[in-house]
């Protein structure tokens, strides 16, 4: 019988972070004494039809009694109260990533709609895990949750070796993200176009079918900026392409709008790679100051200047690639994220 069940809609071996996340976590809180098995929701999320609520009730009132059941936020935010109550008494937990209405792209009445029902959820909840104190903050302020509530587990990151650092001049960008509005590539494509004279190029690791229209926009952008020879769009890749990428990489950029943690930038931060990344959401406190170079969110010049000053100057990549392996040794490794999670869990069933 399993101790702890962690739902999770649609498909679990999906390349984005928040799904990473759960995978990580369930093959790790084993180690943890903590049992856990995986509870699979329609794919539908964050935007249900009322066959997901539906199959979503049923799921939850057909386990067993007793375990408590965790539900990653990008269904849990979605859920309204007579699907979060199938459930039973057994203890809720929502793991948020980051709230559902701050996503990019969407209409001010669908984010409000969305914030409403994230906080009504996150009401019914006996616990609430975060990834990152950013996200923590935000739920306390925003959403009305107490602080003794929630428990910040961040993403564990796995050892990995440092990057050489390249004098140049050719010198290798690598996003990672799946392109969706909220991971600004158009910002990061607008900054780019003006710097056709300096030697680069950009790979971009991320999903292309989450958001066709956006993922579209940004690769016709990028071929009328004339980068189309510059810009290599490689879609999903699986972890073994990805860590060749990071390891080839000489300068990790991460154009996004708002993260609740940002788990490619602490991949760089493990391989000691230098970082441009914007201050949006939880971005600003995941990377340090010293080890890349950080600007506003959505802010195309300013992001411009910072990839003109790093591109140009080895010896600030070097500095900042310093910075950055020194950070990438002291983050958490899975294991620690399970252990805290598995003691939230405990706590929410006593």
């Amino acid at each position: 019988m399993s101790d702890a069940f962690l739902a999770v809609p649609g498909d679990l071996a999906a390349p984005t972070g928040g799904y990473a996340y759960a995978r990580r976590l369930l093959a790790a809180l084993p180690g943890q004494g903590l049992r856990a098995s995986h509870l699979a929701l329609p794919g539908g999320f964050p935007m249900p039809t009322d066959e997901d609520l539906a199959a979503t009730r049923a799921a939850f009132a057909a386990l067993p009694p007793g375990p408590p059941l965790m539900v990653d936020g990008l269904a849990y935010g979605a859920l309204p109260a007579e699907a979060i109550r199938a459930a039973g008494d057994r203890p809720l937990v929502a793991l948020v990533h980051h709230p559902l209405c701050l996503e990019e792209g969407l209409s001010d009445e669908a984010a409000a709609r969305l914030r409403a029902r994230e906080r009504a959820a996150l009401g019914l909840a006996h616990r609430v895990v975060t990834t990152s104190g950013t996200t923590r903050d935000l739920l306390v302020r925003d959403f009305g949750v107490a602080p003794g509530r929630i428990t910040v587990a961040e993403p564990g990151t796995d050892p990995a070796p440092p990057n050489p650092v390249r004098p140049g001049p050719a010198v290798s960008l690598l996003a990672v993200g799946t392109l969706i509005p909220r991971k600004g590539y158009a910002v990061l494509i607008e900054a780019l176009a003006p710097l056709r004279g300096l030697d680069w190029r950009l790979a971009v690791a991320g999903a292309l079918d989450r958001d066709p229209a956006c993922a579209a926009a940004v690769r016709e952008a990028a071929t009328a900026a004339g980068l189309g020879g510059r810009v290599r769009f490689l879609g999903a890749v699986d972890p073994v392409r990805l860590d060749r990428l990071y390891a080839q990489a000489d300068l990790l950029v991460s154009p996004s709008l708002f993260e609740g943690y940002g788990m490619a930038l602490a991949e760089g931060l493990a391989r000691g790679l230098p970082i441009i990344a914007t201050t949006g959401g939880a971005a600003a406190a995941t990377v340090p100051d010293a080890a890349g170079l950080k600007v506003p969110p959505g802010d195309a010049p300013a992001l411009r200047e910072a990839l003109r000053g790093l591109v140009t100057d080895p010896d600030r990549r070097r500095a900042a690639a310093c910075a950055s392996r020194a950070a990438g040794l002291a983050l958490p490794r899975w294991e620690d994220t399970a252990a805290r999670v598995a003691s939230c869990l405990r706590e929410a069933g006593r």
